[in-house]
C-alpha cells in the first residue's frame, strides 16, 4: 500500500479540522466514503455545522464544486441541465446543470420536491444524467455530499426509499459537547479570520485512493460475517424491512476504506463494524412500537445491537 496516500488521507482529516470541531468520527467516515466511491447524507437540526462540514470537505479534496440550495421552487433541469435556444443561430444550446462537477453539495435536500429529488438518481448511481435522450457522463470522481433537515421540519419532503438507498452512508453531527462548543464561540467571537482550509489533494489523488481501496483483501470470512449481518437484519421483528444486497455492498467497500486508514491491506471484523451501522441505518424500514416508528437514533441503535448480536469471525491483525 502507497503510505503516501494515507498520509494525503490523514492530512486532509487534520485540515477540515480547522473548520469543523469535535467532529473527527464523521470528519473520517465522510473521507472514507468518498475513498469508496459512495455518496453521503448529513442529518441533523438547523446550525450544528452540516454546510461547513460539506464546504471544508470540498475545499480539503482540492475538487471542483458546485453547491445548490435546494427550496420547493428548484427544477430538475437545474439539476441536471438544459437546452436553451440561441436566438442568434436559431439552434438549441446545452446548458451543464449543477451536478457537472466533481462533488455536488446539495443543501437541504428535502426541502424541494420528490421530482427534483429524483433527477439526482441517475446522477448518483451511473456518474451520467439523461436529458432528451442524450446521455452525458459526469467528472470523474463524482459524489454527492447532501445535507437534510430532520423529516418533520418546517418544508421538508420526504426522500423517496430509492434514492437513500444511493447513499452509500447516513450521519448525524449531533449538538457539539460543551467544550467544543465553548471553543467555536471562542472561535466566532474572535477578531481574526477564520481558518482557511487548503487544498490537500486532487482528484486524480482521490482516483489513486480508490484503487487503492478496491486492492484491500477481504477474506471469505470477512464477507460471510457481512452476509450474516445483513440476513439478522431481515429476520428481526423489529424492522418491516432488512438490508438489502445493495447495502451488504456498501458495508464490504466502506469496511476497505476502514482497513486502509488505518493502514492494514486487510480488512478485520472490527472494520465491519466500524461502518455497519451507519452505512446500514438508513436502508432499514423499522416495525412500528405502539402505533410509531422508532426515530433514526433508535433504528441506529438497533442496527449496533444486531452487530452485537452477531458472532464476528476470529481473524489475527498480522
Amino acid at each position: 500500500m502507497d503510505s503516501s496516500l494515507i498520509l494525503l488521507l490523514k492530512k486532509s482529516a487534520e485540515e477540515i479540522r480547522k473548520s469543523v470541531i469535535g467532529k473527527d468520527d464523521i470528519i473520517i467516515k465522510i473521507l472514507m466514503t468518498a475513498c469508496a466511491g459512495g455518496h453521503i447524507l448529513l442529518e441533523d437540526i438547523p446550525g450544528v455545522g452540516k454546510t461547513t462540514m460539506a464546504v471544508a470537505f470540498s475545499k480539503a479534496l482540492g475538487l471542483e464544486y458546485n453547491r445548490m440550495q435546494f427550496t420547493a421552487d428548484v427544477m430538475p433541469a437545474d439539476v441536471t441541465g438544459f437546452y436553451i435556444p440561441n436566438r442568434a443561430t436559431g439552434e438549441f444550446e446545452w446548458k451543464a446543470g449543477a451536478v457537472f462537477c466533481n462533488l455536488f453539495l446539495a443543501d437541504e435536500i428535502n426541502r424541494t420536491s420528490s421530482k427534483t429529488q429524483s433527477a439526482l438518481l441517475e446522477a448518483m448511481e451511473e456518474g451520467a444524467v439523461t436529458v432528451d435522450s442524450v446521455t452525458r457522463k459526469l467528472p470523474e470522481p463524482f459524489i454527492v455530499l447532501a445535507t437534510q433537515n430532520p423529516t418533520g421540519s418546517a418544508g421538508t419532503q420526504l426522500l423517496p426509499e430509492s434514492q437513500l438507498d444511493r447513499f452509500m452512508i447516513k450521519l448525524s453531527m449531533g449538538y457539539p459537547t460543551a467544550g467544543d462548543e465553548a471553543k467555536i464561540l471562542k472561535a466566532k467571537s474572535s477578531k481574526r479570520t477564520a481558518p482557511v482550509v487548503r487544498p490537500i489533494m486532487t482528484a486524480e489523488e482521490l482516483i489513486k485512493l480508490r484503487s487503492a481501496a478496491e486492492n484491500i483483501f477481504v477474506s471469505d470470512e470477512i464477507y460471510d460475517y457481512i452476509a450474516r449481518l445483513s440476513a439478522a437484519t431481515r429476520t428481526d421483528s423489529r424492522l418491516e424491512l432488512g438490508v438489502s444486497p445493495r447495502g451488504s455492498l456498501a458495508a464490504a467497500a466502506m469496511a476497505r476504506c476502514a482497513a486502509m486508514f488505518k493502514g492494514r491491506n486487510f480488512v478485520l471484523p472490527e472494520d465491519v463494524g466500524y461502518v455497519y451501522a451507519d452505512v446500514c441505518a438508513h436502508r432499514v424500514i423499522p416495525a412500528k412500537v405502539k402505533g410509531r416508528r422508532p426515530d433514526d437514533g433508535e433504528v441506529h441503535g438497533l442496527i449496533s445491537n444486531i452487530c452485537r448480536a452477531v458472532k464476528a469471525p476470529s481473524i489475527a491483525n498480522n
